[in-house]
């Protein structure tokens, strides 16, 4: 087997691993929902490195960045900077505020499913958990065989 030669030490993966321990609410939110939102149609990577730039969800396959940005990104020209290399590598770059996120992740999904042409829409959200035994067939036998016993 010939030798290789060591692969070169990206600088940046710390940096990501980092970034990906560490994320805001909306970014957790989120992620959820993406990564069972498209199987098969897309695969979305967290604080994928493009160039220079950590993006916070980014799709190679569709080329699609996912930027969750909070008040302080409002009006920023690092940002625009940014969305210009992204877009010059061919990349389309959707930005959402934390706030959508949080209170309004369906119209955020439904946003990124036309984008990258998902058809569709994101499916139905998922129905809440039931407490345990909330509902079930042994507590309604439960309590018939306890009124049997209390009638005794």
């Amino acid at each position: 087997m010939p030798d290789r030669a060591p692969r070169p030490i990206d600088k940046r993966v710390p940096r990501a691993r980092a970034l990906r321990r560490d994320p805001t609410d909306a970014e957790k939110k989120l992620w959820l929902h993406l990564r069972d939102i498209f199987p098969g149609k897309s695969h979305f990577r967290r604080q994928a490195t493009i160039g220079p730039y950590f993006a916070d969800f980014a799709c190679h396959q569709t080329r699609v960045v996912i930027e969750v940005d909070g008040g302080q990104h409002a009006d920023s020209l690092s940002d625009a900077r940014r969305t210009a290399y992204l877009e010059a590598r061919g990349y389309r770059v959707l930005r959402f505020w934390n706030n959508d996120v949080l209170t309004n992740i369906d119209g955020v999904l439904e946003s990124i499913c036309s984008s990258i042409g998902v058809d569709g829409g994101p499916p139905p959200p998922t129905p809440p958990r039931r407490r345990r035994g909330e509902g079930s067939d042994s507590d309604s036998r439960l309590s018939s065989a306890r009124r049997g016993r209390e009638e005794k």
